[in-house]
């Protein structure tokens, strides 16, 4: 795929962030910034990141975004979503199928024409990543 925003550059410190429309709040901490997205990328962006919302751990009662599993988000001017990921360990009992429901729910977004869902495991998942939303619904805060 050509014309993506580099990963690097859509991370951002979302914490710092003084974007009054968005609520940093329900944000991971490690949470893929919106910088440098066109229009009609920030549109797909933020269907993709709704879609997103709608999968859950099946063993932890918080979406896998809030979670922080959710590392890059890439989006180009043709419709085109890279999504690179992690699960809470590489033991994890879904690693063969949470992707694919990530990839399989992006790819029903009527303007993604083409998704990639990649699973990494660097940096490693920590508790850390977590939203403050995802940390109050499992009480820890």
């Amino acid at each position: 795929m050509n014309n993506y925003i580099p990963a690097n550059q859509l991370l951002g410190d979302v914490l710092n962030s003084a974007d009054e429309e968005h609520n940093i709040m329900d944000e991971p901490t490690n949470a893929p910034s919106r910088d440098g997205l066109g229009a009609q990328e920030l549109v797909i962006h933020e269907k993709v990141v709704e879609k997103i919302r709608t999968i859950f751990d099946p063993e932890i009662p918080v979406n896998i975004y809030e979670l922080g599993l959710i590392y890059d988000i890439a989006v180009n001017h043709l419709g085109e979503v890279y999504v690179r990921m992690t699960l809470t360990s590489p033991a994890c009992p879904v690693a063969g199928t949470l992707p694919i429901e990530v990839e399989t729910k992006i790819a029903s977004i009527p303007e993604v024409t083409d998704c990639t869902v990649e699973l990494v495991w660097e940096p490693t998942y920590s508790m850390e990543m977590m939203s403050e939303i995802a940390r109050l619904q499992l009480g820890l805060m």
